[in-house]
């Protein structure tokens, strides 16, 4: 198998290494110690989106000390940090779990399939090396599929693809004389002060990405304008957390670190809430909160007033308002507009007026993928996951012993990356002790259906949306946007796992014939 494991088969086989998959792997380290298991991931290195991304700045838009595992605490009293500290922060948690040595890189699983009789998954998998396939032809490379079965199949490759991002066709774009880039394969000649000082730089878009790159650019001594259609939210919050650094001061870590969860992860709800039932409320709050940062120096509106309420797309953090002090100190810009056309030396306006620009930057999104591309097979029919219900948000009617982590939409990812590894680990305790093989959860078809996502009006997630599994109106067919809920759903002391919804039963083998 390469540079990791060596197995052919093991009882639970991680699909991908970055946050979700080395949490996984931890958790079964933690809580079900018996059980053998092997991690394919296609990069060359652990990390996921956090060793995916090189643009300037790159970080999370969600505090550390939710973002973080719930079972390591983050030694910090700054909570926004850049990839780099995420990415050393999931390596110390493969190392101090000895997970690392599971590990087999540059590994793709493109197919899956499930066998009854024998309560395995069988997946094959594809040498990769660096997004491509490797060439068999070459000499010593080990280019021919191979494959591997396990008892327990989890998907923790993540919601997008990491080969083909959101990427629109601009009218004249050909003509273009500069640099076109999108953040998701960003260059390595655009990365210093020296390489970037003194270029004009246009970002198209307004989401999490841009509001992200714009300072880091301009810090960089380059002159950087936001092109958007339509403003974001954008939540100018503080880069150090001072009730963490007070409670860290005067409490053992893991005690402190579980505090400053817990208050954080109940802010966040409770914010969330309030978006869905007093949205005026939030929005005067955050509009004073720019305008202060703004001071006068960029007109509220339209540049900064979205028309749609806080929360119905992904609200975009601003550590210390970085963004607004760029805009105010004349580093960086923003213009509200359409595009008519590239011309040879920039971007001209549906208005009339023109952006001159060395190096255009598509902030244009993600593209969607569930699954990480695979479409499972049981035995012998391929799934359209899209036409299966999900119960508890991360497995399959009618797929058994297959999970999925998909993160929170308004939360830290990891806060719900915890609560489905700590279930699945409990589900593969249960089996264990009933001599049960298969869990399958069976749905009643005639439920009514609703999107995996609701409520929620973000481009990336309306485009894709469909090829997810859908949910209904009731649990345990639901895709919870609440930490609160599933956390009593998934870990209470009294939550049943059999719970008349999921199928527990072991191969049945037809006798041999004489």
């Amino acid at each position: 198998m390469g540079n990791g494991t060596t197995l052919q088969h093991v009882d639970v086989l991680i699909v991908g290494a970055g946050l979700s998959g080395i949490g996984m792997a931890c958790h079964l380290t933690r809580e079900c110690p018996t059980k053998s298991y092997a991690i394919l991931e296609a990069r060359q290195d652990l990390g996921g989106t956090w060793d995916l991304f090189k643009y300037p700045g790159i970080r999370t838009d969600s505090d550390m000390h939710t973002f973080g595992y719930d079972f390591k605490p983050w030694k910090s009293n700054i909570s926004i940090v850049e990839a780099d500290l995420i990415k050393n922060y999931i390596q110390e948690a493969a190392d101090e779990h000895d997970v690392t040595r599971h590990i087999t890189f540059g590994r793709r699983v493109v197919d899956a399939s499930w066998d009854s009789a024998t309560s395995t998954w069988t997946v094959t998998i594809r040498p990769e090396v660096d997004g491509q396939v490797v060439d068999s032809s070459v000499d010593g490379a080990v280019g021919e599929p191979t494959t591997m079965t396990c008892n327990w199949l989890q998907m923790c490759s993540g919601y997008y693809s990491y080969s083909e991002p959101h990427r629109p066709d601009f009218p004249g774009e050909e003509r273009f004389g500069g640099e076109i880039v999108h953040p998701q394969s960003w260059p390595d000649h655009l990365q210093t002060a020296e390489q970037l000082d003194g270029k004009k730089i246009v970002v198209i878009g307004s989401g999490a990405t841009a509001v992200t790159l714009i300072p880091a650019l301009a810090k960089k001594g380059a002159h950087v304008t936001m092109l958007q259609r339509t403003p974001s939210w954008i939540f100018p919050a503080p880069a150090k957390n001072p009730i963490a650094a007070g409670l860290r001061a005067v409490l053992p870590e893991k005690v402190a670190y579980g505090a400053i969860r817990r208050m954080n992860t109940w802010r966040t709800e409770l914010a969330y809430k309030q978006t869905r039932t007093k949205p005026e409320k939030i929005e005067a709050m955050i509009n004073k909160m720019v305008a202060k940062k703004l001071d006068g120096s960029k007109e509220m509106d339209p540049h900064f007033t979205p028309p749609y309420k806080p929360w119905d797309q992904r609200l975009c953090l601003a550590p210390d308002g970085d963004i607004f002090t760029a805009i105010k100190e004349g580093r960086a810009d923003v213009v509200t507009d359409h595009i008519e056309t590239f011309d040879e030396t920039g971007i001209v306006l549906r208005s009339g007026e023109r952006i001159d620009a060395d190096v255009i930057v598509t902030a244009t999104g993600l593209s969607m993928l569930a699954l990480g591309g695979v479409t499972p097979v049981v035995d012998g029919e391929r799934i359209d996951i899209a036409e299966t219900f999900t119960y508890k948000g991360f497995m399959y009617s009618g797929v058994p012993n297959l999970g999925t982590t998909f993160g929170y939409i308004n939360a830290s990812w990891t806060l719900r990356a915890d609560l489905i590894a700590r279930y699945i680990c409990r589900l593969l305790n249960k089996m264990d002790a009933d001599g049960t093989t298969r869990a399958l959860p069976v749905a009643d078809p005639g439920m009514p259906q609703r999107p995996y996502v609701d409520d929620f009006s973000a481009g990336y997630m309306q485009r894709r949306v469909h090829t997810f599994p859908k949910q209904s109106d009731r649990d345990p067919w639901t895709a919870s946007q609440s930490y609160a809920h599933d956390k009593k759903v998934l870990l209470a002391a009294d939550a049943d796992l059999a719970d008349g919804v999921m199928e527990f039963s072991s191969p049945v083998r037809e006798p041999a014939t004489a």
